[in-house]
């Protein structure tokens, strides 16, 4: 809501033990990920499915909640190729130099509308693909990942 951005960084750093991130970046608490989506938005990630309600009620004066759990499916996409991978499909900038472990590029993969970010060196980076649209890119990735190998855990 505006003019409430003070009191709901301390709410989410509160709630998810991680930060508010500023555009373009990410930031991890010990079980949840706030990861910037656009101006005034933040994607919240965690493993516990109670957290939707919890940040419901909780930041109902300062912020609209909205679970996004059943719109996104996230992937991990991990090793010494997965820039290489990525880069075949992504339209932002990949090296090290323009993107880095913190960042968030809100881009397409294959004409598919993805949220990315780089969780690591590895390097490893999540991709929030929509779900209608995982078959689509999953075939993207498929091709793209082809000629270095892959293996899905």
């Amino acid at each position: 809501r505006n003019g409430k951005e003070a009191g709901l960084a301390r709410a989410l750093r509160r709630l998810t033990d991680a930060e508010c991130p500023k555009a373009g970046k990410f930031t991890t608490g010990q079980e949840s990920e706030v990861i910037w989506s656009g101006p005034g938005q933040w994607l919240i990630v965690t493993p516990h499915p109670d957290v939707v309600a919890t940040l419901a009620l909780e930041l109902a004066d300062l912020a609209a909640v909205t679970d996004q759990s059943d719109a996104r499916a996230i992937l991990r996409l991990s090793g010494a190729h997965a820039r290489d991978v990525l880069a075949k499909g992504c339209l932002i900038d990949l090296h090290p130099r323009a993107f880095q472990p913190g960042a968030v590029a809100l881009t397409s993969i294959s004409h598919i509308g993805v949220q990315s970010w780089q969780v690591d060196d590895t390097p490893s980076y999540d991709v929030a693909v929509p779900r209608s649209m995982i078959g689509s890119f999953w075939s993207w990735f498929e091709a793209s990942a082809a000629e270095f190998g892959y293996s899905v855990e």
